[in-house]
């Protein structure tokens, strides 16, 4: 098996926390060099992950000539010139979420790759979750029957933390619609199937003091005319958020918990009914609820073996940037609908 070659720009954060982990058990993958623009920070990353070599600059790391691919996490507000660079300098690329500041970024760095003739896939790491491919399946397969209704949610806590370039609009673009609830849209689309083309809801800042929405809550409708409600909080303590997603259909209903996040865990149950018939009374019973089994393991390694394979022999990218700037564009009519007071459509 090749291993493609990686370098990796933004390497502290959710890098270090979750990606470059996943990247040590990729079977396909190698990591070559790191970088971040503190000295000491890049070379204490590189002896964490034995890399080859630590840059202090995404320039240095893209001249290096042994570099196949690149993993860009740095803010977004970065994304858009280190993105190019990269293209320009002949590298794949997995770009983390939201693609760039605005679409017209996005949609040049999508240019720039196509131009350059290199790979470039957005990090909806979630998509590769055991439970998200299974529920996606059993869907497919008609087990729910015809779906009417979805529901989504990705809380954590994020106090006011000073130099935290999520918290700032001009660094981010969004605030937990932007940075988590894009998640919910994408694994919405994904497993339906299907495109949001309407809009609205309520994005506000309730609780803290910074720029960005710390309180999200929205209505997508999707092509196939299913309505589906996606909420994501900044202020709701961790411990207190279930992080559910919901499927509910005309033959039964499957209800996700604790899918939702960083971690590859959780539980699935799903309800099948072919009882039919009108019940006046509405009698209710669960059961014939059933718990949902699926092979779970880590969504970033299965994202970074995912990119490789594409890389190494054309396998269709699980994750297109074009699926990013979509989602982004989701959000940013969102955030338009809710301060017009109205529904918006997406292009």
């Amino acid at each position: 098996m090749r291993k493609i070659k990686w370098g990796v720009i933004g390497a502290g954060g959710i890098a270090d926390r979750r990606t470059l982990p996943g990247m040590m058990l990729a079977e396909n993958a190698e990591l070559i060099a790191v970088m971040e623009v503190n000295a000491e920070l890049t070379e204490k990353l590189r002896v964490k992950y034995n890399a080859k070599r630590g840059y202090t600059s995404y320039e240095e790391l893209l001249a290096d000539p042994e570099i196949e691919a690149v993993y860009i996490a740095s803010p977004v507000v970065c994304h858009k010139d280190q993105a190019i660079a990269a293209a320009k300098a002949g590298k794949h690329i997995l770009l983390e979420k939201p693609a760039a500041l605005t679409i017209a970024d996005g949609e040049e760095i999508l240019k720039a790759a196509k131009d350059a003739g290199v790979l470039i896939a957005s990090g909806f790491m979630m998509r590769y979750h055991g439970y998200h491919q299974k529920v996606k399946e059993m869907i497919a397969a008609g087990e729910i029957g015809q779906v009417v209704s979805a529901r989504a949610q990705l809380t954590c806590w994020y106090p006011e933390i000073p130099g935290a370039w999520r918290q700032d609009k001009s660094k981010s673009g969004g605030g937990a619609l932007m940075d988590m609830g894009v998640h919910c849209i994408d694994l919405i689309e994904y497993i339906l199937g299907s495109k949001t083309v309407m809009t609205c809801g309520f994005n506000d800042t309730r609780t803290f003091s910074y720029n960005v929405d710390d309180s999200s809550n929205i209505l997508i409708k999707l092509e196939n005319g299913v309505a589906a409600y996606v909420d994501s909080h900044f202020n709701i303590p961790d411990e207190a958020a279930f992080c559910r997603m919901e499927f509910y259909g005309t033959k039964g209903s499957i209800l996700c918990e604790g899918t939702i996040g960083q971690v590859e865990g959780g539980e699935v149950r799903a309800v099948i009914s072919d009882a039919g018939g009108y019940n006046a009374a509405q009698d209710r019973s669960t059961s014939g609820s059933f718990k949902v089994e699926a092979k779970l393991g880590n969504m970033y390694q299965k994202e970074i073996e995912s990119f490789g394979r594409s890389v190494a022999d054309g396998t269709p990218l699980t994750v297109p940037l074009e699926d990013a700037i979509h989602v982004q564009k989701v959000a940013l009519a969102a955030y338009a609908a809710s301060e017009e007071g109205k529904y918006c459509m997406v292009d």
